[in-house]
């Protein structure tokens, strides 16, 4: 197997990015591409102890800053690490495509330059991971489709559908729409009209309407919605996160008891932590173009650089690309 990784991505590239390659390449049996600046690659890698190490390092001379505009970038730095690295995997030449890059230039390049989409896809979609209650949730869109049709949800779930089950391991993974109600009678225009074709969805285990609040209780594993709602959706869960975070560390510095316990209580606060870091999951897949892409975080660690390769590999594994492209009956 032969994985890309994007060593211009992240936002203190190429540090992570090729530490992150380092420890994956430790840890399966793999060649890991690393696509960037050669001489800035191949000074970081310099780095670390490689021996033994299937590492490759591919030559692009452009980088697209997370500030760039990516239609623009898309047209104008055909030699970046994106272009280049998504290119290798149109080519036969990689068989996945990892990175903390511009979001909106990956999709970009992918759609309408490289990859494409796989047939029959009418849009594709941004996911994320992200954790709940009792495991760990893909929502699909999160941002590639502000405007969507019934159809482009219905499409949406088949594609979640498949990777919860073929690279999470969840057997038949429960799916549902994103709505203001459980009750079948809720939602917007959109929403009642996508019920009857989620239904008519072979092999998708459609559970009805969830409510945000259920999403993080557990009760499904796919949560399905237009991008304009699932940004707001994960922007909401991160922010309120963040604060809670920060009012416990508040609270529990501001006496000597509750200080007491929670040094106590540390251990606890570690594995919560652990549960709920991004990084642990690494990065999630752009679904409905003709490859494996994965995305992270533009702050990842090398740790998310890491996971994320990881995500790439069973996400190869498991065929889904060839398994979506089966369920659409393309």
């Amino acid at each position: 197997m032969r994985i890309v990784v994007d060593a211009m991505g992240s936002d203190n590239r190429p540090g992570p990015d090729v530490a992150g390659a380092v420890l994956a390449a430790r840890e399966m049996q793999a060649t890991l591409i690393l696509v960037g600046d050669e001489a800035q690659v191949r000074a970081e890698l310099a780095k670390h102890d490689t021996a033994g190490l299937s590492l490759e390092v591919v030559h692009a001379g452009q980088v697209i800053e997370m500030t760039d505009s990516p239609t623009e970038a898309a047209k104008e730095k055909p030699n970046s690490s994106i272009h280049v690295g998504l290119g290798l995997v149109q080519r036969g030449e990689a068989d996945a495509f990892v990175t903390m890059g511009n979001t909106g230039a990956v999709l970009t390049i992918a759609t309408l330059f490289t990859l494409r989409r796989i047939r029959g896809v009418k849009r594709p979609a941004l996911t994320a991971i992200f954790p709940h209650a009792a495991g760990r949730v893909v929502a699909a869109d999160i941002g590639a489709n502000a405007d969507v049709k019934p159809e482009y949800l219905a499409q949406f779930a088949v594609m979640a559908n498949a990777y919860a089950r073929l690279v999470m391991g969840i057997n038949q993974p429960r799916v549902a729409l994103l709505s203001n109600g459980e009750e079948e009678g809720k939602g917007n225009e959109l929403i009642k009209a996508t019920i009857p074709l989620m239904r008519e969805l072979k092999g998708v285990n459609y559970i009805g309407n969830v409510e945000p609040k259920e999403v993080l209780n557990g009760a499904t594993d796919v949560v399905i919605h237009d991008g304009f709602t699932g940004n707001i959706f994960i922007k909401s869960i991160e922010a309120a996160a963040s604060m809670v975070s920060k009012l416990l560390r508040q609270e529990i510095t501001s006496g000597v008891v509750t200080s007491v316990g929670g040094l106590l209580a540390k251990p606890a606060f570690a594995r919560v932590s652990k549960r709920v870091d991004p990084f642990e999951i690494g990065g999630a897949p752009l679904l409905g173009v003709n490859g494996v892409v994965i995305i992270g975080h533009g702050r990842s660690t090398d740790v998310g650089v890491k996971n994320a390769i990881h995500q790439a590999r069973r996400a190869v594994e498991g065929r889904v690309i060839e398994a979506i492209s089966e369920q659409l009956g393309v």
